[in-house]
């Protein structure tokens, strides 16, 4: 999973704590077959554009107390976010009579409900109610315009308590507005217009298996002639936001070709990139095993720079399908949606993905090698202005995914946040780095990508594993002290960010008066000033502090987030003015003097800093072999030609 925030891309189990854990590994297969239950569920999207969906459902039923369960732990979202609180219009009847329920006091994700001897059988009804504001949890976000929506199933299922999601088989059809198709990897027994019908599916199949919906929709085949299929399917509110390059066509199809070459098999019947173009809907990625649901701006193919700030958010997700669905910690494989979930391997799950979705990006030519540099460089300084790693080890961050999710960027430096996605990816590409040299350039985590998650290609089906699996198969691409090295990295905490990928790769972190090709196309699109590696301040475009670097000098002189820079030496704040004046308070020797409001109060603060503006880059260290440069080399080097993007 990956969530889109203001200023930046954030890049989104044994029983036991820490890195000593171990424990058997299991597998179990995405059942079809064999349910101990079987429902219906209707679900009429026809009222999406105004946020409101409808379900009903049929449940085998016992008499007496009988309690159904609303999904609470969502997988993928490392939290239990199921939208219970967007849920209205629930009912249950039986025999054409309505039924008497509560909620149950302790676990509000549990109905109660009354059953009459002699019912097999009941209905319920219910609505979800899409959220209206932009801003929100990923599924459990703003969802629908207009002219598109994209349907998460776990917002309208209730299930039997005490029954698995593989245990539990679901029949489900779908209506929608006029004129809308559709896109999904969940398969389909028929389909007319305006209305599908879907085969029988386990519950866990169906829960992660997002439907995508809309007027402007085109479905572009990747890879044809290949198999198992591909398919990118994308719904815009415009049918402008769906023209594609050529360029752009290319990568995607590289995409799906180089991550086959790196991971060496594939675990699904067939997969569906499924992509919305919206400003107004939640901006995320979620990972499916045969699909992804990637949702982002509406200029996402026509803007330059959102295409380059965006080029790595389906390659993590697309990654997903490998590890974190195939291959899964034990911890996050549980049997239901309400038992909760161990998060503490997430720098695997995440981290892992993260740094494969680097990998993927670069080969694919998603971003250009300079574009996914200068991405690596920023990624390094802000790792390498975060205080909080003085008291928090990383794998803290882990564990306590499910609060850091829903926290604010304000002091995320100091409190820290899901930092096992992007530090995650630097002790990845470190340990590459490690294989690399140790092995005298014949192994690489290429290597480990296949043990650990290629195989032979299979349908769906999830193998867990712990810490020890990890290790061990490190250990069989090359021999090292791989359980020192994570323990040093994940379980203690650290003062400086591990840049040593970095610098085992070739190059150098340095910082000049230059803008970063990456921090510009953000100020292009808007999203505000990161000076954390000058004056410790990251800034919206109108000044506001969004977040003050806890042992910066702006920390140290009483700025802090909530605030807003109104002035910069007497005149109003912009980027371009507060750049000017350090570049001239590094001549003058003279202090900058910030206008700062706070709470309706104003001040004026003194800032004595004169270094000047600090932008990151990676040089070469022309005395190091480049092995970036041999990381990011495509493996595919013969693609088929792109098949015309249909409509």
């Amino acid at each position: 999973m990956r969530k889109l925030q203001c200023a930046w891309l954030v890049m989104f189990f044994g029983i036991a704590s820490g890195l000593s854990q171990s424990g058997p590994a299991q597998s179990s297969t995405i059942k079809t077959t064999g349910f101990s239950v079987v429902e219906t569920l209707a679900v009429d999207a026809t009222d999406a554009p105004r946020k409101v969906f409808h379900a009903k459902l049929t449940i085998p039923a016992e008499a007496g107390d009988f309690v159904l369960l609303y999904p609470k732990w969502i997988p993928g979202e490392h939290g239990p976010t199921g939208p219970l609180v967007d849920t209205a219009g629930i009912y249950f009847r039986a025999d054409g009579h309505t039924l008497n329920w509560h909620r149950d006091p302790v676990d509000m994700f549990a109905f109660h409900v009354e059953v009459p001897k002699g019912v097999s059988s009941i209905e319920a009804t219910l609505d979800y109610l899409s959220p209206v504001e932009m801003p929100g949890g990923f599924s459990a976000g703003s969802s629908a315009t207009e002219k598109l929506a994209v349907l998460s199933w776990n917002w309208l299922v209730l299930y039997p308590k005490g029954r698995g999601s593989d245990d539990v088989g679901v029949k489900a059809s779908l209506k929608l507005p006029a004129n809308w198709q559709w896109g999904t990897a969940l398969p389909h027994a028929s389909s007319a217009a305006g209305s599908v019908e879907f085969t029988l599916a386990s519950l866990t199949t169906l829960v992660d298996s997002p439907v995508l919906m809309g007027q402007y929709l085109k479905k572009i085949p990747l890879q044809q002639g290949t198999a198992p299929s591909h398919e990118l399917d994308v719904v815009a509110d415009s049918m402008a936001a769906l023209e594609m390059s050529a360029d752009q066509a290319k990568a995607f199809h590289n995409l799906v070709a180089e991550a086959g070459a790196l991971y060496g098999a594939r675990h699904y019947r067939e997969y569906h990139f499924l992509l919305t173009l919206s400003d107004h809907v939640a901006h995320f990625g979620l990972e499916h095993h045969e699909s992804n649901d990637s949702r982002v701006g509406e200029g996402y193919l026509t803007d330059a720079s959102q295409w380059t700030l965006g080029g790595s958010l389906l390659p993590h997700e697309y990654t997903h399908s490998w590890n974190g669905k195939y291959r899964r910690p034990a911890g996050l494989a549980t049997a239901d949606y309400e038992a909760p979930m161990q998060g503490n391997l997430l720098w695997v799950y995440e981290g892992l993905t993260e740094y494969f979705g680097y990998v993927l990006t670069a080969r694919s030519g998603l971003q250009t090698p300079e574009q996914w540099r200068e991405q690596l460089a920023e990624i390094a300084t802000t790792y390498s202005h975060r205080p909080g790693r003085k008291w928090r080890a990383l794998e803290d961050t882990a564990t306590a995914a499910q609060t850091l999710y829903g926290a604010g960027e304000a002091f995320s430096n100091y409190r820290r946040s899901v930092d096992y996605y992007d530090e995650g990816a630097l002790i990845w590409l470190e340990a590459d780095t490690i294989l690399r040299e140790n092995s005298g350039g014949k192994r690489s985590m290429d290597d480990f990508a296949q043990l650990f998650m290629g195989g032979k290609n299979t349908p769906p089906e999830v193998k867990t594993y712990t810490l020890d699996d990890v290790v061990a198969t490190l250990n069989q691409v090359q021999s090292y002290d791989w359980r020192g090295f994570l323990t040093e990295r994940i379980l203690k905490v650290a003062e400086h960010a591990p840049l040593g990928g970095i610098a085992n790769s070739g190059w150098m972190l340095v910082y000049d008066e230059q803008p970063n090709v990456i921090e510009k196309l953000r100020d292009q699109a808007g999203r505000g000033f990161d000076a954390s590696a000058s004056v410790g301040l990251v800034l919206s475009k109108d000044g506001a502090v969004m977040d003050a670097i806890e042992d910066g000098i702006a920390a140290k002189n009483g700025i802090g987030p909530g605030m807003k820079i109104v002035a910069v030496n007497g005149r109003k704040y912009s980027e371009e003015l507060l750049t000017a004046a350090m570049r001239e308070a590094k001549k003058s020797k003279e202090p900058m003097q910030l206008l700062v409001e706070n709470t309706e109060y104003y001040r004026t603060v003194s800032l004595s800093y004169y270094e000047g503006p600090r932008h990151p880059h990676l040089v070469r260290d022309a005395g190091k072999k480049d092995v970036l440069g041999e990381i990011m080399r495509p493996k595919v080097t013969t693609l088929p030609t792109p098949v015309p993007a249909a409509e």
